[in-house]
Order: C-alpha cells, then structure tokens, then sequence
C-alpha cells in the first residue's frame, strides 16, 4: 500500500446520491393525508416515535419506514383510516423504491480521480434488495473494491470491516454526511472522517456537536473538496 494512500470508505446515501429528499417528499404527502385527524407536529412525532420502536424490528428503509407509516396512521385515526387510503401509503412506498438514483453533484468525477491512488470501499446501511438496486443504479460500483451494506454503522460494525480486509485503523478514513454514523465512530477507532453536510438529516441521525477539536476531523461543503483535501492529508 501507497504510504501516503488511504483507505478510503464513502458512505452512500446524501453522500453519492440524493435520499432524504426523497423521505421528505413522502413525508409531506403523508402530513396531508393525515392532516385532517391531527396537526403537522402531532404527526411527526407520532411517526418518529413508531420509527424508533421498529427499528429493531425492521431495520432501516423504506420498508419499514412504510410499514411504521401505515401503524401510526391506524393510530391517529383511531382505526378508521380507509382500505384505499393504506393502498395510498402502500403506493408511496413502492414510489420510493421506483425512483430513480440522482447522483450529487461532482460525485462520479471525484470518484474517479481518487480510484488510481486509493483503495475504496463503499459503506452503506440500510435495506439489502433496496441497496443494492441503488448501487447498481447508480454506475459507482466500478470504482470500489468492496460494496458492504450492513444492518448498522457503529464501532462494531467498522472495526469488523476493517479487521477482515486487514484495513489499519489509522489508515482509515470515511467519507459521508452523518456525523452519527459515518464519522463519531471512525474517530473512536482512531480512523479519519470527512464530514460533508446534506440540507436535510433525518432526526435519527443527528448529534448535538461536532468533534471539531480532534485533528483526524475534517468538514467540506461538497465532495468536490475531496480531492485537494487528501492531497495535504496523509494517514
């Protein structure tokens, strides 16, 4: 390995293609369908607390963001939401699972700038059949040696990755726009973690502050900073 080439892990949705927009849209058919049993706010928190109490259960996606959907519906309504309007929330699902994979901007011609010098592994979590329809969407693929897509993004998660590709932590570093996941716990292995913010982040993925004073923490507006940031950042 290149003594000045990172292993570098990117993460997937809101980092090489747009998702939370997509959830956002859904979100706001879902407050009107829901509008006239209770206000916006009722709404929300109703569907996030379900979310969370699922997440065990179903994991992360569509899926079971739908199936969450359809249970806090039944709950708002008190049992009287209609056959066609649950065949509504249904259709919303499948609309999410159709769309198509709009990449961020620059995304592709980062990628293969940073393929001849680096090892690349892309990092996803999420629903398995829904990932990797995404990955093959989207034309990436070529570019990583590895695809993982896994049920969750935590300290242990990583340093299995890292362990079975015989990856040194400190040669590590992970690109994606969740503090949450993407970063806090790469630093914690002693990793790196480019931090590049999306305009949307789910509640569920948000932290109160940034690691800001630790010197393998790096922030970028966009992707397309990457390459000049690793061209004065060595592992």
């Amino acid at each position: 390995m290149n003594e000045n080439a990172w292993v570098i892990g990117f993460d997937a949705d809101d980092t090489l293609w747009h998702n939370e927009t997509i959830f956002e849209q859904v979100h706001e058919r879902y407050r009107a369908l829901l509008g006239r049993h209770h206000d916006v706010a009722t709404v929300d928190r109703t569907l996030f607390a379900t979310e969370m109490r699922n997440l065990e259960l179903y994991g992360y996606g569509v899926k079971g963001f739908m199936l969450s959907a359809i249970e806090t519906a039944i709950e708002l309504t008190q049992g009287k939401i209609s056959a066609d309007e649950i065949r509504e929330l249904i259709g919303l699902g499948q609309e999410m699972l159709r769309h198509p994979v709009v990449l961020l901007d620059g995304v592709e011609e980062v990628l293969r700038t940073l393929a001849g010098d680096h090892r690349m592994i892309l990092i996803t979590k999420g629903d398995l059949r829904d990932q990797e329809r995404k990955v093959m969407k989207s034309g990436l693929a070529q570019y990583f040696e590895a695809v993982e897509i896994v049920s969750e993004k935590n300290v242990g998660t990583y340093e299995q990755i890292l362990s079975r590709r015989g990856i040194p932590a400190e040669r590590f570093l992970m690109v994606g726009n969740s503090a949450k996941s993407d970063i806090l716990p790469v630093l914690e292995l002693g990793g790196a973690g480019v931090h590049i913010p999306y305009h949307l982040t789910w509640e569920a993925e948000r932290v109160e502050e940034l690691p800001a004073d630790n010197p393998r923490f790096f922030c970028i507006e966009n992707i397309r900073a990457l390459p000049q940031l690793l061209a004065t950042c060595r592992p």
